[in-house]
């Protein structure tokens, strides 16, 4: 029998994020609910983001997601006035880039996330982009993580093969509360008068999402997109058959889960498809491509293949309860503690000599804030 003593927990965890509110997307939602969480099993929690007053600068082609820049010496102040046990950088973009160097620069471990095939996204946008750029340069952001926390499995085989290391599972959540069968057909259902079935996506409208695949497939019964983006607009004037909804949010989103018969999700570039199991937690079952994301849930609440016409055909003889009951292992409780097991903290001691060093550097630094 081992004696070896498990590493203690972190307690003050540093979260930078190049993704936050007013951004409205899968990845801003997950750390939101991560934070409530953690901080509800008693952890101390700094979130570094675009939204703390510094100079932003629009992202190419997503005019309405700011990136911030010139961030590196306040997050430094702030790295060295939380004296943090663990540091998480959540995105790969310019304040995770500066955390990073933070990091490294004091000799302070961190873990980081892979929530978004950003090489595909930019490939997918800027064909000349080879594949293979984009992943060496994500690739290097995250060579130095202690832990590199990936939702899918079949997502951490690719990024093995793409020479990534120091990967590890992190189980992800949903709001079963809210999302929930009991909604179903509510008040008439939102969908009433729509031609059955109704098959629905939800997420943001944008290129990288495959939205086509689904919208030009010939289906019976009546298609809806919810949600916005860059590509509404186009997307919606190509096929005035399809209700686009626009944005929702709450239990008006939930309604639309609820009252789908099939969810479809034509991605082939998600790493973990959130909205899935939202919608299997309202007893949806879901349809895609043999792709990362579909590929991973059980076959009793999804049906993914080659053919997207096909997977939603089958889709609809699947059992709204089996979708339900897979959906109820996923709670954010449980999301929290694993991520929090999946930090890299400094020890103790090592984490108390730097910051004694760090504070006293920061007193010469910046006298009056000390």
């Amino acid at each position: 029998m081992s004696d070896a003593v498990a590493p203690p927990l972190a307690q003050r965890i540093l979260l930078v994020t190049d993704a936050w509110t007013p951004q409205v997307n899968g990845v801003v939602r997950t750390l939101e609910r991560l934070v409530e969480e953690l901080k509800a099993i008693g952890c101390e929690v700094e979130v570094v983001s675009p939204a703390d007053g510094y100079r932003t600068i629009p992202l190419v082609t997503y005019s309405e997601i700011r990136l911030a820049i010139g961030a590196r010496e306040d997050i430094e102040a702030r790295f060295m006035r939380f004296a943090p046990d663990a540091v998480h950088l959540a995105t790969e973009g310019p304040l995770g880039w500066e955390a990073r160097a933070i990091c490294l620069k004091h000799g302070f471990p961190f873990s980081s996330c892979y929530h978004t095939q950003w090489p595909e996204y930019v490939t997918a946008r800027f064909p000349f982009v080879p594949l293979a750029a984009g992943y060496g340069f994500v690739r290097t952001f995250h060579n130095r993580s202690g832990r590199v926390m990936v939702s899918l499995d079949s997502m951490r085989e690719r990024l093995e093969r793409r020479g990534f290391q120091n990967l590890a599972h992190w189980l992800r959540a949903v709001d079963t509360d809210l999302f929930h069968p009991r909604l179903r057909g509510a008040d008439g259902g939102v969908f009433a008068g729509l031609p059955r079935p109704v098959f629905v996506n939800v997420g943001r409208v944008a290129v990288e999402k495959n939205l086509e695949a689904f919208l030009s497939a010939d289906l019976p019964g009546s298609k809806v997109i919810v949600g916005d983006g860059p590509d509404r607009e186009m997307l919606q004037a190509r096929h005035p058959e399809v209700l686009f909804t626009g944005f929702k949010t709450g239990e008006d989103l939930a309604r639309c889960y609820a009252d789908a018969d099939v969810f479809v999700f034509p991605s082939l570039t998600e790493t973990w498809g959130g909205v899935m199991i939202e919608a299997l937690a309202a007893g949806t079952p879901v349809a895609g491509f043999n792709a990362p994301g579909p590929k991973n849930l059980d076959r009793s609440v999804a049906a993914v293949g080659g053919d997207l016409h096909a997977a939603c055909l089958d889709a609809l003889t699947l059992d709204r309860s089996a979708a339900r009951a897979y959906a109820e292992q996923f709670s954010w409780r449980a999301c929290a503690a694993d991520f929090r097991r999946n930090l890299a903290p400094l020890p103790t001691p090592q984490r108390r000599r730097l910051f004694a060093r760090l504070s006293l550097l920061r007193r010469r630094r910046w006298p009056k804030a000390a």
